[in-house]
C-alpha cells in the first residue's frame, strides 16, 4: 500500500509538472510570436512618439506599434505608403522606407528630408508628438533572401539611401549572411548626407563586408571622397564588376537613376543584374 501511495503521488506530481511545462512552453511561444501590424489593403494609424530634428530640413520620426513586442511586418527592401495632407489641405500619399527592421520591436522609424515645396514634406513638417500617421503596406517588387547574391553594389542619391540602409542593415546584422555590400552615396553638400553616422558605424563594425564611398557635388575644402556626379569610373572602382552572382541596386532622383542606368549598361551589367527602387 505504501508503494502504491508513493507511486500515485509521484504520478500526480509528474503530471502536474508536465502540465506546467507545457503551459510554460505555450506561453513562451505565444508571447514571442510578434504581432504584424501592416495591412496591404487598408491604412492604419500609428502614433508619433518622438520627433528628432537632425538638420534644418531632416528629421527622424519614431512611431509606436500597438504593443512592445509588435513588429511592422515589412519584408527587407520593401516600403510603406504614408498618407497626409499638403499645405492646401488636399490628401497626398507617398512611399517611404523605414530605417528600422522587424528586429526593432515595438516601433518603427522614418528619416524624412522635408523639401520646401514637397506636398508630403509639409505634412511631416507639421507633425507633432502625439499625432497619428496613416500607413499602408507592404509594397514593392524587391524581395531579399539571404545569400541570393555574392555582393551588392548600391548607387544612392539623397533620400534614396533609406532602402539601401534597410537592406544593408538586414544583411550585416545577420551572422549567417555573408553577402558583401558596396555603397556609393551621392549628395550635393556634406550636410545633405543622411544617416552618415549610422553608415560609418556599419563600415567600422563590418569592415570586410561593407564599404561606403561618398560623392559630393559641392564638397568642403577638406574632402577625401568623390567630387561631382557619380561617374562610370567611380562605379568601376567601388562596385563589384558584372557577374551572374552580383546585383546593382539604385535609388535616387530621376535624372540620377537615368544616368546610372546608362553607366551600368555601358560597363556591362545586364538587366538581370540591375534593380531600381
Amino acid at each position: 500500500m505504501d508503494f502504491l501511495a508513493t507511486s500515485e503521488g509521484q504520478l500526480v506530481v509528474g503530471v502536474a509538472v508536465g502540465l506546467i511545462a507545457i503551459g510554460a512552453a505555450y506561453f513562451l511561444f505565444s508571447s514571442k510570436k510578434p504581432k504584424v501590424c501592416l495591412d496591404p489593403e487598408n491604412f492604419k494609424q500609428f502614433k508619433l512618439v518622438k520627433k528628432t530634428q537632425l538638420s534644418h530640413n531632416v528629421a527622424k520620426f519614431r512611431f509606436a506599434l500597438p504593443t512592445p513586442t509588435s513588429v511592422l511586418g515589412l519584408p527587407i527592401g520593401q516600403h510603406i505608403s504614408c498618407r497626409g495632407k499638403d499645405s492646401q489641405g488636399e490628401e497626398v500619399v507617398k512611399p517611404y522606407t523605414p530605417t528600422t527592421l522587424d528586429s526593432d520591436v515595438g516601433y518603427f522609424e522614418l528619416v524624412i528630408k522635408m523639401y520646401p515645396q514637397g506636398r508630403m514634406s509639409h505634412h511631416f513638417r507639421e507633425m507633432r508628438e502625439g499625432d497619428y500617421l496613416a500607413v499602408k503596406g507592404p509594397k514593392g517588387r524587391f524581395k531579399y533572401q539571404p545569400g541570393q547574391v555574392r555582393a551588392f553594389g548600391m548607387l544612392a542619391g539623397g533620400s534614396g539611401i533609406t532602402p539601401m540602409f534597410q537592406v544593408a542593415r538586414a544583411i550585416l546584422e545577420n551572422p549567417s549572411d555573408q553577402t558583401k555590400v558596396h555603397l556609393i552615396y551621392a549628395n550635393v553638400t556634406y550636410d545633405d548626407i543622411l544617416l552618415k553616422e549610422e553608415l560609418d558605424s556599419l563600415a567600422k563594425n563590418y569592415p570586410q563586408r561593407f564599404k561606403v564611398y561618398y560623392v559630393l557635388n559641392q564638397p568642403p575644402e577638406v574632402w577625401d571622397g568623390g567630387v561631382g556626379f557619380v561617374s562610370k569610373e567611380m562605379i568601376q572602382a567601388h562596385c563589384p564588376p558584372p557577374a551572374s552572382d552580383i546585383q546593382i541596386l539604385r535609388c535616387g532622383p530621376p535624372p540620377m537613376n537615368k544616368a546610372m542606368a546608362a553607366h551600368l549598361d555601358a560597363i556591362g551589367y545586364t538587366a538581370a543584374m540591375q534593380f531600381q527602387f
